[in-house]
């Protein structure tokens, strides 16, 4: 792979491709050239990237060319169509959506955690769903050092987990609700302004889980390699324009105090500690926003497990970076000298 990539964004138009364009722009991403990909409607008008307008492409399966990473974040559909066109003309790709994250055959990466993992592809590495990222990375030093047997997780999901037409939907709604005016959700299935409700995910009538939810526990199992830990899932979505939040309550093997969390988190890569008692600061989605790292606060003894071996805490983290294009430009960025070793 050169160290001067050609590399593609799949979905370019959307809230994750802007922040694909930014995110490389802001870390100094080596990219020999970009190509704009998008539907139809959108090709002939243009993006900027590092000062210079780039010319948004049809996406097409000629359009892979001479490309050496493709970014994809065009839904399911889109990347089961066109991902493996990409590989067959010499690209990897790293999918953001859930089209390939539990095929065997694809790893799931939060380089925080399973970078060794991408090593493995063999054309297509998955990045996670967003709220499974914000839990697992603060979660992960801990159960390195002592096994999480059991996680409780209940999500409170920003618009921008639906995209940008999710995130207009809110700010137009929320006016026409201060405004007196009536308002028809089109892109969301109920009413967003000042209210909330279960992840707009179909629901498994057997099981009574919806999609996300579903997500959450397969992809923790598989991002731990850890079959058989235990994980609960309430995933809702909330009035916040982005940045997730989530309550966790862990149980690990031995017991655990809240010492040893911060002391584990203090140092972990991605992980920033907010957690003020004395003036009820913590992990708040507005703080989040904007941020790289995953928010950690809250941290407290669960007064329900009196052995000793749970915690409850409370994360952040911007679900249009970490939760998506951060992680996948992080993936990309270890791709040159894992193709290189």
């Amino acid at each position: 792979m050169s160290n001067d990539p050609v590399v593609a964004i799949v979905g370019v138009t959307g809230a994750v491709g802007a922040e694909f364009i930014a995110t490389m722009d802001r870390r100094n991403f080596r990219v020999g050239r970009l190509k704009a990909l998008a539907s139809a409607r959108s090709a002939g008008k243009t993006v900027t990237f590092r000062g210079k307008e780039v010319v948004i492409e049809e996406l097409t399966e000629r359009a892979f060319d001479g490309v050496d990473i493709a970014l994809f974040s065009a839904g399911g559909s889109i990347s089961r169509k066109y991902a493996p066109v990409a590989v067959k003309a010499g690209a990897v790709v790293v999918d953001n959506s859930s089209a390939f994250r539990m095929d065997p055959n694809v790893p799931l990466v939060i380089p925080e955690i399973n970078a060794g993992r991408i090593r493995d592809h063999k054309g297509i590495i998955a990045n996670p769903n967003c709220a499974a990222i914000t839990a697992l990375v603060p979660l992960w030093p801990i159960h390195r050092e002592n096994r999480i047997k059991r996680v409780i997780i209940s999500t409170y999901q920003a618009a921008s987990g639906a995209g940008a037409a999710a995130m207009d939907e809110l700010v137009e709604s929320t006016r026409a609700s201060l405004e007196g005016r009536s308002f028809e959700p089109k892109v969301l299935p109920l009413p967003y302004a000042f209210n909330l409700f279960s992840h707009n995910t179909a629901i498994d009538p057997a099981t009574g889980y919806n999609d996300e939810e579903t997500k959450v526990i397969k992809e923790t199992r598989k991002i731990f390699e850890d079959e058989k830990i235990a994980v609960g899932v309430t995933c809702v979505r909330v009035p916040v324009l982005r940045a997730h939040s989530e309550a966790i309550t862990f149980e690990c093997e031995r017991p655990i105090g809240e010492d040893d969390v911060r002391r584990l988190l203090a140092n972990a890569p991605g992980v920033r500690i907010v957690d003020d008692r004395v003036k009820n600061y913590f992990p708040m989605p507005i703080d989040a926003s904007g941020q790289d790292d995953v928010l950690v606060g809250r941290i407290r003894r669960d007064l329900s497990d009196p052995s000793g071996h749970s915690i409850s805490m409370f994360v952040a983290a911007d679900q249009l970076l970490k939760g998506a294009a951060l992680n996948a430009i992080q993936i990309a960025e270890l791709l040159p000298q894992r193709a290189l070793a």
